[in-house]
């Protein structure tokens, strides 16, 4: 890894100080490539974080800092820009775009969005049980999205740290990106989803890495780890559908009773799961509820507070939560026949006799859940 930062650093030094690139021409292609970046006459910087003297701290972040000092840097650059569209992107140094992509980020944002999500597919590797680690990876991506989105909950997008767009003003409006070892992009984007909407860009598309990686404890590096070492039957599991159908449930019921006290609404909880009092007494909702209550009186202002308090992280832990005590994670396919039949969709075809249908088809299921999510 060091070594591959110090080589990037070796082509960024030569393209940010228009330094001759015949040093690179012994690699054809890269030497084209290269060629290519620097007759675009773009304004380039880089920041060195990995040399020795100037490499981050072992012990004080990883993903989370090394986009937050990318990010933040931005920040001070833009605060000297006079252009109508500041915005900062975050995007891996692995991570591969279509030709029209910062064009098409840049006019979305000049209409006064303020953060983005960008449509994205991961890159299929050559090797067959890669492929089949990251299909199944980002089938569970993307059926998280879909469940959320069938329960109708307002934290229905992907996190996915590659693909975000942010505002100069909604950056500011959040403190910035957090330092977090992993799970940056999600703790960020649910800090700007309270601030205001999350758009979906999907008329340009970024292609993420499936490298396996151990430097994180979570995400796409790490399940795939995970699938390759063994044994990948255990990673097609997906959460159980009806845990999605209570929470559809509950959210319909603090929309309908919006204005009512939590015992009302403590009260109306056993129509929807007997499970679901218990979950939020753990929650210490009866208790924030009233004190909500007695800040607001206004329709509007209390569903606002209901979720900013019932946010994306604590929707996944009423998540974990009926999955522990309730539904236990199933099948991916037969999961994935459920939500799909739940939703009014029709889910492609494949071979119900196996636990696990072959990769074609899994990658069929996949390009369907693509055009949907």
């Amino acid at each position: 890894m060091i070594e591959n930062n110090s080589q990037t650093i070796r082509y960024l030094d030569a393209l940010v100080g228009r330094k001759s690139l015949r040093t690179f021409s012994g690699e054809r292609e890269l030497h084209l490539l290269l060629t290519d970046i620097a007759d675009a006459n773009m304004n380039m910087a880089y920041i060195d974080a990995s040399s020795a003297g100037c490499a981050m701290p072992s012990d004080k972040g990883g993903v989370g800092l090394a986009r937050k000092i990318g990010m933040d840097t931005a920040l001070r650059l833009l605060q000297n820009d006079s252009s109508s569209s500041r915005t900062i992107v975050s995007l891996d140094a692995d991570t591969l775009v279509q030709n029209n992509y910062l064009s098409v980020i840049k006019n979305h944002f000049a209409q006064g969005a303020k953060t983005a999500i960008v449509a994205y597919e991961h890159q299929m590797p050559a090797d067959a049980r890669e492929r089949a680690a990251i299909c199944c990876y980002e089938i569970f991506l993307r059926y998280w999205v879909l469940a959320l989105n069938y329960a109708k909950s307002p934290w229905a997008f992907h996190s996915i740290g590659s693909t975000i767009a942010v505002s100069q003003d909604a950056y500011l409006d959040v403190r910035g990106m957090n330092k977090r070892e992993a799970g940056e992009d999600f703790y960020f984007l649910n800090k700007l989803a309270k601030i205001g909407k999350i758009d979906y860009i999907n008329n340009t598309c970024v292609y993420p890495s499936a490298r396996l990686s151990s430097r994180v404890p979570f995400g796409t590096g790490k399940r795939i780890q995970r699938f390759l070492e063994g044994p990948h039957q255990d990673e097609y599991r997906l959460y159980d559908p009806r845990i999605f159908a209570v929470l559809a449930g509950w959210l319909r019921l603090m929309n309908a009773m919006i204005l009512e006290d939590e015992n009302r609404i403590l009260k109306e909880t056993d129509l929807i799961h007997p499970h679901l009092k218990f979950y939020l007494e753990e929650s210490h909702f009866p208790l924030t509820w009233s004190r909500i209550r007695r800040m607001t009186k206004q329709e509007r202002s209390l569903k606002k507070h209901f979720h900013d308090w019932f946010d994306g992280f604590r929707t996944l832990k009423f998540i974990h939560y009926f999955t522990r005590e309730v539904y236990p994670q199933m099948n991916m396919f037969s999961a994935l026949e459920k939500i799909f039949a739940m939703s009014g969709r029709f889910l492609p075809d494949f071979s119900r006799s196996e636990e696990i249908p072959p990769l074609r088809e899994q990658i069929g299921i996949l390009n369907c859940l693509r055009t949907i999510t």
